[in-house]
């Protein structure tokens, strides 16, 4: 039986692999276009190989040092020798789910541009086709890692299930490293352009987005991929991962060591595969639809996915644990409800078909404080739904899993409703990934000077990106809030499975100073770190400013059009700050728990990790929200609303944006993956904490 499961993992992950390798061939038949589309597709491409080869360079370092920390650590007998691999794997395939979706995306948006010239439905389903790829290879090589670590362990080895999961957890600490640097580094890249490309270009010279004389335009664009397309892709594919091998780990501590009760997210995720494979096939759309018509069209497809998955999941749940548990199956609807819910949340709050975001665009009649306030206020007020559905998620899963009973079984419900809520991850996340295609469609579009309709037809599609881009990080966020509780309850499972740790964290009252102590800590944590990243890009940014300026002033007719800006200068600016500035932030998210653990003991990590899981979450939510919301603001001012481009409400607008940018494409994002790394990096170093810890 344990055999056949493993054996049905592996199948999923063919599956979607296969799947994400027809379809990029699929992609790869269409035709680039003009001579001119096919160069700056070209240069675009160069770029963000360029950026990712650096950037694997320094990250392969942090990642030899964790191997030899680990290594001693295992050589001392504080972890099984398995732990060290485990960390390498996660990391090495974080960053291949994203360089493969980074890959896929460069080839794909010259072959958009060119669709949309033969009408919208062509041009989404390129788009669409390429997202595909990048959705289907993160959950693919998710399962495949984690289906291969635990045959190895369990038929190779023959480990006891609480051994294997304690190894896999290590993995999920190795994606989280590399997701986060991905994800601070690329994100740092991308906004330090746009915002660069955006204030001299847009404001200052007044020429259009994407117009070839601003020297960032090709360092946005680069940007898009190895921030929104790489960066997102190593982020998510540690959410998936995250929330599998945590729900194995407690199931395992629910179950009393049952490999059927840990195999169970890993099967769920793999019915996820298959109904996202249908959902794929639903998303088209008519020549001219609207933003309600385009939003219809991703919807069908992931609603499909949701409601099929929603239905298998219970003869799933009926085979694999028994009738006298059937009740777990609500945990996984709640999940997936809960996502939906949440999704829907970002869509009203962010997408200018609807009042919130129109009303931003409105407030710029009077310039770009009230638009900044009006964002701001926006943000913070999204927060409201998303904390009352996870609320009510966790309520429900806990309950109907038996918490009630057996505590341990209400955290096993929690963990899988964070599953259920991604296991239609490969559809979500191929509406997220199409975004940053069809965005630098527009700019190839322009820069090649195709026909307005063309530029028309790509900004409806970028439009709806940053609408769906929201959507995906509120997935990505709701799970993490999931993940995270389930990680926190693994975490002190660990410590009292400890020799001497189970008195060490016998007190987690909160009249206990360490525990109150550690969660000031932990809610400070996702503060510090936004304002981390928040700077970094402000350095990065004025360096692109000062560039582009110096550019306009010193080249020949570059104004005119009859100069050439220097692009790769732009490039490498933005390459060498976003590098350095990427270091900080993730140091900072793998010392802390473990300073906390030596200084204020296991009561004080479990402290820290509640307070960055609740803030953390508030924070990501109401960053990405407002971000996407001043995007979509000014979009629809593009549209025609409140004079068009060029206008001063545009200009404000445009500021807003600007602000914007850094919130849902760097902070944001990167905090979901911080509270998770925080767990891990904990759970990694349990051991230590207890027998050399100050309490």
């Amino acid at each position: 039986m344990e055999l056949y499961l493993v054996i049905f993992t592996f199948i999923g992950a063919a599956a979607a692999l296969l799947f994400a390798l027809f379809t990029a061939r699929k992609v790869l038949k269409f035709s680039e276009g003009t001579e001119k589309m096919q160069k700056i597709s070209a240069s675009i491409r160069a770029g963000a190989n360029a950026y990712l080869k650096r950037q694997y360079a320094i990250v392969l370092v942090f990642f030899a040092v964790m191997f030899l920390i680990l290594g001693v650590m295992a050589i001392f007998g504080l972890l099984t020798p398995f732990v060290p691999f485990a960390f390498v794997t996660g990391g090495f395939f974080s960053a291949l789910s994203g360089f493969i979706g980074m890959k896929i995306a460069t080839l794909s948006n010259a072959r958009t541009a060119n669709a949309c010239r033969e009408g919208l439905n062509r041009g989404l389903r390129v788009a669409f086709s390429a997202g595909s790829v990048m959705g289907f290879t993160v959950v693919g090589l998710g399962l495949f890692d984690i289906s291969l670590w635990f045959f190895l362990l369990k038929f190779v080895f023959d480990l006891t299930a609480s051994e294997i999961t304690g190894a896999m957890l290590t993995f999920g600490m190795g994606a989280s490293s590399m997701a986060l640097f991905a994800r601070v580094g690329g994100g740092i890249f991308t906004k330090a352009a746009d915002v660069g490309a955006d204030l001299v270009g847009k404001v200052e010279a007044g020429i259009p987005e994407d117009d070839p004389r601003n020297p960032a335009v090709i360092a946005d664009n680069v940007g898009d991929n190895v921030g929104d397309v790489a960066g997102m892709g190593a982020d998510l594919y540690e959410s998936y991962v995250g929330s599998i091998i945590s729900a194995s780990a407690l199931g395992v501590a629910a179950f009393g060591g049952s490999i059927t009760a840990m195999a169970l997210p890993l099967i769920l995720a793999t019915l996820g595969i298959i109904c996202s494979i249908f959902g794929t096939f639903l998303v088209r759309t008519k020549e001219g639809a609207s933003q309600k018509n385009l939003l219809k069209a991703l919807s069908r497809g992931t609603n499909f996915s949701a409601v099929l998955i929603g239905i298998l999941s219970f003869p799933l749940v009926w085979l694999v644990l028994g009738r006298e548990n059937w009740m777990i199956y609500f945990a996984i609807l709640a999940g997936l409800i809960a996502g939906v819910l949440i999704g829907q949340s970002t869509e009203y709050f962010t997408s200018d078909t609807y009042r919130p975001t129109i009303k931003l665009s409105d407030s710029s009649e009077t310039g770009s404080a009230t638009i900044m306030i009006s964002g701001l206020s926006l943000g913070m007020l999204s927060t409201a739904a998303p904390i009352l559905i996870i609320a009510i998620c966790v309520m429900v899963s806990y309950f109907v899993s038996g918490g009630g009973n057996s505590p341990s079984m209400g955290l096993y419900g929690i963990a899988l409703a964070a599953v259920g809520m991604l296991s239609t991850l490969g559809i979500t996340l191929a509406t997220d990934a199409y975004g940053p295609v069809a965005d630098n469609a527009g700019g190839i579009a322009e820069m090649a000077g195709l026909e307005p309709e063309v530029r028309e037809r790509t900004d409806a599609l970028d439009a709806l990106g940053n609408t769906t881009a929201a959507t995906g990080k509120g997935f990505a966020i709701g799970s993490a809030a999931l993940t995270a509780l389930a990680l926190m309850a693994s975490y002190i499972e660990k410590v009292q499975s400890l020799e001497g740790g189970a008195e060490k964290i016998a007190n987690l009252s909160l009249m206990n100073p360490n525990v109150l102590i550690g969660l000031f800590v932990g809610a400070c944590l996702p503060f510090v770190f936004a304002a981390l990243t928040m700077e970094s890009v402000g350095k990065a940014a004025q360096s692109v400013v000062v560039e582009v300026r110096r550019q306009f002033k010193e080249i020949p007719g570059l104004m005119e059009g009859k100069g050439e800006a220097d692009y790769a200068r732009c490039v490498d600016l933005c390459t060498k700050a976003s590098l350095h500035e990427m270091i900080l932030p993730t140091i900072v998210a793998v010392i802390v728990p473990i300073a906390v653990g030596f200084l204020l003991g296991c009561t004080g990590v479990v402290g820290m990790l509640a307070g960055a899981t609740a803030t953390g979450f508030l924070m990501a939510i109401f960053m990405s929200n407002s971000g996407g919301a001043w995007d979509n603001a000014k979009k629809h001012i593009e549209g025609g609303d409140h004079g068009g481009k060029g206008s001063d409400c545009h200009k404000a607008a445009v500021v807003g944006d600007t602000v914007g940018d850094p919130f849902k494409d760097t902070s944001g994002p990167a905090i979901n993956i911080l509270i998770k790394l925080l767990s891990m990096v904990s759970i990694v170093f349990a051991a230590l904490v207890v027998n050399f810890g100050l309490f």
